[in-house]
């Protein structure tokens, strides 16, 4: 009798009492991949973030790896408060390795992207060996190049790195003489897109500034590809979801932003998703005529 009377009233108290999908919120958006954490507008699950973040970070053997049309960068920091990311190449030259023959990678992201990602205007872009057809070069000498400074950090001061000697590269003078310079500095504004490839250049190196720390000399640069990215439209659907204990994600579009409640999805909030499309609810009346069957069956069973 007492197990009967039990399941009777956990019947009543759960039909009585019902749970909607706002009630438990289960984040499934894995949050870390090694010692990075992975918030919004990021993610490395399918349906997680951002929409215009997707297919963009994988985690591999616990290395965040950034996948964009250039190709694959290891992310070695994501900075929330100031929006950005900071890349690093295998291919990528630096003071005291030069890595020729057009292996790097650059920094070329899909048109679509672009106005999610931009390298930071402190970032330098140093291009080496290019070829006097490059599209760097067109209309030289009569026209102006872009090669320039970039923060305070350009190819005059570049030369002085231990790799150029290692490679036994020449190092035209800043006054470039008959021909193109073998190192030409560029901020990513000036041409849109660093592709070793189109631009015919053998390879080049990165580096970013660090203001208003002063830095003495090209070994002490910082190198690596220093991404600002940007949620366009703003994130206050992400604060909206998130405030109601759900996650930010978008649909199989990839296009529409969702927020991820338990079981259900809303496209405002998890406040939303307490409607009787998502309660299992049970009339009084229906409550009382189940409990009142479970009750003579019972009795017949100890009286028949």
């Amino acid at each position: 009798m007492s197990t009967l009377f039990l399941a009777t009233f956990l019947f009543i108290f759960s039909a009585s009492n019902p749970l909607t999908t706002a009630d438990i919120h289960i984040n499934k958006c894995r949050s870390y991949c090694g010692n990075i954490t992975i918030d919004y507008p990021f993610a490395i699950q399918q349906g997680c973030g951002h929409p215009g973040f997707r297919d963009l970070l994988f985690c591999v053997n616990d290395f965040l790896m950034f996948h964009i049309s250039s190709g694959s960068y290891r992310v070695l920091e994501i900075d929330y408060a100031y929006q950005s990311l900071t890349l690093h190449d295998a291919h990528m030259s630096t003071c005291d390795n030069m890595v020729l023959g057009g292996k790097g990678n650059g920094f070329a992201v899909e048109q679509w992207r672009a106005p999610y990602f931009n390298p930071t205007a402190d970032n330098v872009f140093m291009l080496i060996g290019c070829s006097a057809k490059s599209p760097l070069f067109q209309g030289f000498p009569g026209q102006h190049l872009p090669c320039r400074n970039v923060s305070g950090m350009g190819c005059e001061d570049y030369y002085q790195c231990p790799s150029w000697r290692l490679v036994g590269r020449k190092r035209t003078a800043p006054m470039y003489g008959s021909g193109p310079p073998e190192c030409c500095a560029v901020a990513f504004e000036s041409i849109k897109m660093i592709n070793l490839t189109k631009l015919e250049c053998e390879g080049y190196a990165s580096a970013y500034s660090l203001a208003p720390l002063k830095i003495d000399g090209p070994s002490e640069w910082s190198y690596g590809i220093r991404v600002k990215y940007s949620v366009q439209g703003g994130d206050q659907f992400c604060r909206a979801c998130e405030a109601t204990g759900g996650t930010c994600g978008f649909g199989t579009d990839g296009v529409r932003q969702l927020c991820m409640c338990g079981s259900v999805n809303s496209t405002s909030n998890c406040d939303s998703v307490g409607s009787s499309s998502s309660r299992i609810s049970w009339p009084l009346s229906q409550i009382s005529a189940g409990f009142f069957v479970l009750l003579s069956i019972w009795m017949t069973i100890n009286h028949g």
